[in-house]
């Protein structure tokens, strides 16, 4: 697989057979991964990777929260500002009615659509999950170098034949995590990450993306903001 069908073949999959993921195929992405770009060489991502009985234990433990309607964990970190301005506000919208639109849930319908959210707490059935820390002391700079990190491991898995799911959702449960992985308090959950192979069998619409007219600008002495492919 080239790096172009890496990149656009990559998508959030929300659905995982139980095929467990071989450990040296994860020690090849995550050995690979560790060359992903951080200013001044800080590489400050900690990952845990969990399967089998300890990952069970979390996505139990997780269910139990779910069913007693135990409140999520304080936020340790803003996932969105309290007030998203155009264009993400419409982009987000538009994702959450395509999400929830392919499950069948109609707008408005917040109780089904917090059903739909519970899977994220089983990993959407992926055998493996990776959770990325970053320390508590570091700036804006330093969670971007994370975040190349984790675009580098999510392209090496499909690389590997293997899908993936980056989730914030996971930062809600941070407590529950902590418990299973044993983080030193100096270090806070940024995601999780779910990693398997794809049930081909569920049906998502990929989510699309903005025109390159919107988000790119080529300063070349053509029209400003056109694009030459356009």
């Amino acid at each position: 697989m080239d790096v172009y069908e890496a990149v656009t073949s990559r998508r959030a999959v929300r659905a995982f057979t139980g095929r467990q993921v071989p450990r040296e195929v994860l020690d090849r992405v995550l050995s690979a991964a560790a060359w992903a770009p951080s200013a001044s060489n800080l590489q400050p991502w900690h990952v845990y990777v969990l399967t089998g009985p300890p990952l069970d234990a979390l996505k139990k433990r997780a269910g139990e929260r779910l069913a007693e309607a135990d409140p999520w964990d304080e936020p340790e970190y803003a996932q969105y500002p309290p007030r998203l301005k155009s264009p993400y506000r419409e982009r987000r919208s538009g994702f959450g009615e395509q999400r929830y639109g392919a499950l069948g849930i109609p707008p408005g319908d917040i109780e089904a659509r917090q059903r739909a959210a519970s899977a994220n707490w089983d990993c959407f059935g992926a055998p493996a999950a990776l959770f990325c820390y970053i320390d508590r002391d570091l700036g804006p700079a330093q969670w971007s170098d994370v975040g190349m990190y984790l675009q580098t491991v999510m392209l090496l898995l499909r690389a590997e034949g293997l899908h993936s799911c980056t989730q914030m959702a996971w930062a809600k449960f941070h407590r529950s995590v902590a418990e299973a992985v044993s983080p030193p308090d100096d270090l806070l959950l940024f995601c999780g990450m779910s990693i398997g192979f794809e049930d081909v069998s569920v049906d998502h619409p990929r989510t699309g993306r903005a025109p390159l007219c919107e988000t790119v600008a080529f300063v070349d002495g053509r029209i400003p903001g056109r694009s030459p492919y356009q």
